[in-house]
């Protein structure tokens, strides 16, 4: 299926692996300029020269205010924009100081919010425009062990939802994503982190990964997909809706 994405711009953040870099991937196989931003600059490149000639770079760390403006002043009226830039820590509310969930929320639920904001204006004055949130299944099926994280979805759930209720009547869509557990390095980051905290032995990891529907976990192109397709106009009357992407493991 054509998703008539031919010639638009759309900016993926978070781009340099894992979701964000298969997001830009599948934007690209299906004729958009795709702008991809990390922190990262080296793997931000080496990106780059798996992603082929639609892919441009801009490094930024998103976590920072100006960082923000200065990508919205350089790239500032991007068709499509894909919030995907984060890595909120694992661990109990003893094991956060507020310092790191300040630090985590700095780049994921506030760079959000503000990414939103500086682009948003100027789609509701083109009238054209599709923001899509990469956010976590955690917001919806919150656990002991990944309390930032799952605070922090849950309120980019909401914002997703607020926004994406009243954005049609300025022709944007806001939707979002979640991911459950996704086959890259972030998932098996929190794992050993679930593992240091439950049985002391990070080595332990990959025993929550067991028992998972269809015997894996998620794959990023998965996730690619589905982003590629809300951030059509095949899907043009979706707004304000957020998709678990779980394989039915919350109701398990």
């Amino acid at each position: 299926m054509d998703l008539n994405l031919k010639g638009k711009r759309a900016i993926v953040t978070g781009a340099s692996k894992g979701i964000g870099f298969s997001c830009a991937q599948a934007l690209a196989a299906e004729g958009a300029e795709v702008l991809i931003v990390s922190r990262d600059g080296r793997r931000l490149s080496a990106a780059r020269e798996k992603l082929g000639d639609r892919v441009r770079t801009f490094v930024a760390d998103l976590s920072k205010v100006d960082e923000r403006e200065k990508l919205a002043a350089a790239h500032p009226a991007p068709d499509i924009l894909v919030n995907n830039a984060g890595a909120i820590p694992g661990g109990s509310i003893f094991d956060i100081d507020l310092a790191r969930w300040q630090e985590a929320w700095s780049l994921k639920v506030f760079g959000y919010i503000h990414l939103t904001q500086l682009y948003m204006k100027g789609m509701t004055e083109r009238r054209a425009g599709t923001i899509v949130n990469i956010i976590g299944l955690a917001g919806v099926s919150p656990r002991w062990d990944y309390v930032c994280g799952a605070a922090g979805n849950a309120a980019l759930i909401a914002f997703t939802k607020a926004l994406g209720g009243k954005s049609p009547d300025f022709g944007v869509r806001v939707v979002g994503i979640n991911p459950a557990s996704t086959r890259t390095d972030r998932i098996i980051e929190l794992s050993k982190a679930r593992a240091r905290q439950k049985y002391g032995d990070d080595a332990r990891w990959e025993e929550f990964l067991q028992g998972l529907p269809f015997n894996r976990a998620a794959e990023p192109e998965e996730i690619a997909n589905l982003t590629a397709m809300l951030a059509s106009d095949r899907l043009a009357y979706v707004s304000g809706t957020v998709i678990d992407v779980d394989g039915g493991v919350q109701y398990r």
